[in-house]
């Protein structure tokens, strides 16, 4: 009896002796668990959008946060497995879709956006477009093998998933109590267009892909009592500090664009 699901392998298929029949080697789990915590991301941005719904948006907002923790993590135990599929790779682009691209704009217009009608409509579609566009653009850029290694420190654009992080500012601002009006909504239809064309623009930005690899003895307390204090504001103050956060972001944009060029003069002149 044949089972109800066709044997899968992520990397590669091994011909049998028949070649009308493929065999497939047997998968250790740890080239699935990369995929569990996309999974778990994926169930966890969608179910920001049903407590949206439901108007519990502070569960809906955390929802989305713990899908770009776990967008975080998924590459990590991939690469620290050694696990890592093109399999993989593709089910994240589309969790990212999913999680900060489609939730974000479905919570932000349940949330406020619902005010201006179809304008509203239209301010969300227009941040979840930007959100898949940028994705996609990010997979092309992976394949050229003529980028400079340094370039690996930035991105082009601002990331998807700081993109919803700092997207869903307005809502943090509406629990220190701004209210919702149709002039506040066109204020934060306006804002979110804004950070859905940062996503897609050509801005560079710091990466940060080499923090947390290795850390100096000397910075080693430093590094955990500001890791410590850190979580310890976000649980005690979540939204004034989700605020803080998202505007330092913004504000530091432009020093990713400076550091960029100073890296490009440096280049010309070696």
């Amino acid at each position: 009896m044949e089972p109800p699901f066709p044997p899968f392998d992520p990397d590669e298929i091994e011909e049998s002796d028949d070649p009308q029949h493929k065999r497939l080697r047997d998968i250790p789990f740890r080239m699935l668990a990369p995929n569990l915590i996309t999974l778990m991301a994926i169930v966890s941005g969608l179910t920001s959008i049903r407590l949206a719904v439901e108007d519990r948006f502070e569960l809906a907002i955390i929802a989305i946060l713990f899908a770009a923790i776990l967008d975080g993590l998924d590459g990590r135990v991939a690469r620290l497995l050694k696990s890592s599929t093109r399999f993989g790779a593709e089910m994240d682009s589309l969790a990212d879709f999913v999680n900060f691209g489609v939730a974000p704009a479905v919570v932000l217009y349940i949330w406020a956006l619902d005010e201006l009608r179809s304008a509203g409509w239209i301010a969300a579609l227009i941040f979840a477009i930007c959100g898949c566009l940028r994705l996609a653009r990010f997979n092309v850029m992976l394949d050229n093998p003529n980028r400079p290694k340094w370039q690996n420190n930035f991105f082009t654009g601002v990331p998807a998933p700081a993109g919803a992080i700092i997207g869903l500012l307005p809502i943090y601002l509406g629990f220190l109590g701004l209210e919702v009006s149709k002039v506040s909504a066109i204020f934060i239809a306006v804002y979110i267009i804004f950070i859905g064309l940062l996503m897609v623009s050509n801005l560079p930005t710091f990466s940060g892909k080499n923090i947390g690899r290795r850390v100096s003895r000397n910075l080693v307390l430093p590094v955990m009592i500001t890791i410590v204090l850190a979580v310890a504001l976000l649980f005690s103050f979540p939204w004034v500090t989700l605020s803080f956060v998202s505007i330092a972001y913004l504000a530091a944009l432009p020093f990713g664009y400076r550091a960029w060029n100073k890296q490009i003069a440096a280049d010309k002149s070696s």
